[in-house]
């Protein structure tokens, strides 16, 4: 296990999102993206809250925004290496964008990012 508080953990999200490329953020519209200790229910390395690109029908002003939240201890209990963490984070962010564009499990499953 990592030991890594949560500001710092926040700083390796951000890393791992600026090396995704430019057209995985293209169609994303009003999504926030934040990092909480851990999941109420499950343990979740992260969650996409919010109606898919694909389920939309009126969506305008004044909607609030979706929210894809990664989760910090979850993943922090699963690796005792950085560079798997970072990679672990990086598929997560994947999987939880994909979910907003309206990609299921058993999809990401067969591209590889479940």
């Amino acid at each position: 296990m990592i030991d890594m508080d949560l500001e710092t953990f926040e700083e390796l999200v951000v890393e791992e999102l600026d090396k995704l490329p430019d057209e995985m953020f293209e169609g994303l519209d009003n999504v926030v993206f934040m990092v909480e200790d851990r999941h109420e229910t499950e343990e979740l390395l992260g969650i996409y809250e919010g109606v898919a690109i694909t389920d939309r029908g009126q969506y305008g002003f004044g909607e609030l925004p979706d929210r894809i939240v990664v989760f910090r201890e979850t993943h922090l209990a699963r690796h005792s290496d950085i560079e798997r963490l970072r990679d672990e984070v990086h598929t997560t962010l994947v999987h939880e964008i994909a979910h907003f564009y309206g990609i299921d499990d058993d999809e990401l499953h067969r591209l590889g990012w479940a």
